[in-house]
């Protein structure tokens, strides 16, 4: 796939099917997360990557529980609060992968170097016809004490990007995009 492709298509997916992504693959994801640019060539992510069902329906029911009792700022909608309490809502729609892209140093970039490598990732599961998706709801509750021990990393480390990754049901759709709001100087 033309990056360019990749780029104007990828797309939140929500619905997957039931079929597991293999390790190659996963690594091949992995492997094009950790070409993107970071802060001072530091390099300075980890990967953690979450196949067991039992673990995925804990982190989603955790973080449910997490972002009903401490709510960001602004909750979106009052549709997001209906998800939040509803027990058959997996926030991770049935994706049989999760990675969770942590930053090892704490540092002013920790989130921006995480970021560039999970938009890496994206696109490059884009490119190989898998869906994937930025999850916001488990980041709260996956920075926690309780998260990191979960995912298995140490407690200086700050886990930044959950994105889910599967075979999508069908191909995302398009979605307009405003126009770009510029200022030349």
């Amino acid at each position: 796939m033309e990056l360019q492709h990749a780029i104007y298509t990828r797309r939140a997916t929500r619905e997957f099917t039931s079929a597991a992504v293999d390790r190659p693959t996963l690594l091949r994801l992995i492997d094009a997360a950790i070409q993107a640019p970071s802060a001072v060539n530091e390099q300075p992510w980890s990967f953690t990557v979450v196949e067991d069902k039992e673990v995925l329906e804990q982190i989603s029911r955790e973080s449910k529980a997490h972002n009903l009792r401490t709510p960001p700022k602004e909750i979106p909608s009052h549709r997001v609060l209906e998800l939040l309490r509803d027990p058959g809502f997996d926030i991770f729609y049935g994706a049989p992968a999760l990675i969770v892209i942590s930053s090892v140093v704490e540092n002013q970039w920790a989130v921006e170097n995480c970021a560039l490598a999970a938009e890496n990732l994206m696109l490059a599961a884009c490119a190989e016809s898998l869906g994937t998706c930025w999850i916001g709801f488990a980041q709260m509750w996956l920075a926690t004490p309780a998260g990191k021990a979960t995912l298995h990393v140490p407690p200086a480390w700050l886990p930044v990007a959950p994105i889910i990754v599967g075979h999508p049901k069908s191909p995302p759709a398009p979605v307009p995009r405003k126009p770009a709001d510029v200022r030349w100087i």
